[in-house]
């Protein structure tokens, strides 16, 4: 019996106002609010209610044999929470059913886990918390930012307690080996590891709107069929894909909402074919082969290290800047301040620094940037701002200037 693993990543980072630094404005704030609020109604509407209605509807109708997992970023959830909440009720229904997981994450779908330990332990605790207070579930699997993983990394998120990590298949690695089984860590017999098939994923959120495909048009029933023919050893098939695949990424007229829909009931056609969540998978198998990864890959390459958020120069300026100022932030005593730090570690902000990002039209709905250029100093300016205020602050503590003209305080 195969199981079949149907995993969503819904994340939004906050949107950045365009900024020329030109010194010290006491009143700037960082965050677009206007562009937040636009952009978090759209996909409310185009995507996550739509989509959660048919997942609800079949997790209903399949009477127990349908499930899925989410992995849902705090950015997103803290979005919904002020501008969308009848998303967010919209997901506690489909986790009340019974037959949804949701994940573990880094809190701000950020890149800590390759540049701070601490931070990244923060993040997870913090996720962590709100997904308790919302949905009343403490998350057992991770699943880190773009399926970021290394050795290394997956002994720290054992070491945390959660049972499973989701991470890429990579044919490099794999070295002919099928992605389809539950795989284990080097050392680390505590964790499982997820790999994502990407041929059979990447179908879905990216070849299945292609009128070039020769595959085009992939229906529900084709789909299935691909999944029964994979041999008979195979114990898992990992889906895993942007939620918002479905209504931004691939159009309502392509026939993506159908094919969710009919999903469930055409896979559960084949009596060899089941849906289990990560959780589920590990209560009931045990890892059958080793996965070593002593150098970081993610979902987004195959020979380099997370190559889309780290590949030039400004990046890795950008990168190694908002890091530098962990302890100044984190010492400063002001919960915004880190929260500001926590918001500016997203993703996001790197990808728009690099040159595949002008190129892939269907993510560009969030992206204000007209150029990777445009991207890198518009954020380093806003990081340099906020150095000066965390300096400025320090400064004004040691003096013991009272804390209502703090600088940090104005810009916040």
């Amino acid at each position: 019996m195969t199981s079949v693993c149907l995993y969503f990543k819904v994340h939004q980072p906050y949107r950045l106002k365009k900024y020329s630094m030109k010194g010290v404005d006491l009143s700037y704030c960082y965050a677009d609010a206007t562009a937040d609020s636009a952009s978090i109604h759209f996909l409310a509407d185009n995507s996550y209610l739509p989509a959660n209605k048919i997942i609800r509807e079949q997790l209903l109708a399949q009477q127990g044999k349908f499930s899925v997992s989410y992995s849902i970023s705090g950015t997103v959830l803290e979005l919904l929470r002020k501008h969308r909440p009848d998303v967010i009720a919209s997901f506690q229904k489909l986790v009340d059913t019974g037959y949804v997981e949701i994940l573990a994450e880094t809190y701000y779908h950020s890149l800590s886990s390759l540049h701070s330990k601490k931070e990244f332990r923060r993040q997870i605790r913090q996720h962590g918390t709100l997904v308790k207070e919302l949905f009343g579930i403490h998350p057992a699997v991770f699943r880190n930012t773009e399926l970021i993983h290394n050795n290394a990394l997956a002994g720290e998120i054992a070491d945390t307690g959660l049972r499973g990590i989701l991470c890429e298949g990579v044919k490099r690695i794999l070295n002919g080996r099928t992605p389809n089984k539950l795989y284990s860590v080097p050392g680390k017999e505590n964790i499982g590891l997820f790999l994502r098939n990407a041929q059979l994923s990447d179908d879905i959120a990216f070849r299945f709107d292609d009128v070039n495909w020769n595959e085009h048009p992939l229906t529900a029933e084709k789909f299935a069929d691909w999944l029964q023919i994979h041999p008979a050893d195979t114990s898992v098939i990992n889906l895993m894909m942007d939620y918002e695949t479905f209504g931004v990424h691939k159009k309502p007229g392509s026939g993506i909402f159908e094919f969710l829909e009919a999903l469930p009931a055409a896979i559960l056609a084949n009596n060899d074919l089941i849906f289990s969540t990560p959780t589920e998978i590990l209560d009931k198998n045990n890892a059958e082969d080793s996965y070593d990864v002593p150098a970081t890959a993610s979902w987004e390459n195959d020979t380099t290290d997370a190559c889309l958020w780290c590949d030039n120069m400004e990046q890795n300026k950008t990168l190694k800047k908002i890091y530098s100022i962990e302890n100044m932030v984190l010492n400063c005593g002001h919960e915004k301040a880190i929260d500001m730090w926590g918001r500016l570690q997203s993703a996001d902000y790197f990808y728009y620094m690099s040159e595949e990002s002008s190129k892939r039209t269907a993510y560009k709905y969030h992206n204000p940037f007209a150029t990777p250029e445009e991207a890198f100093q518009n954020y380093s300016n806003i990081v340099a701002d906020l150095e000066i205020a965390l300096i400025e602050n320090e400064i004004r503590r040691r003096k013991r200037t009272p804390a209502k003209a703090s600088f940090i305080n104005t810009i916040l």
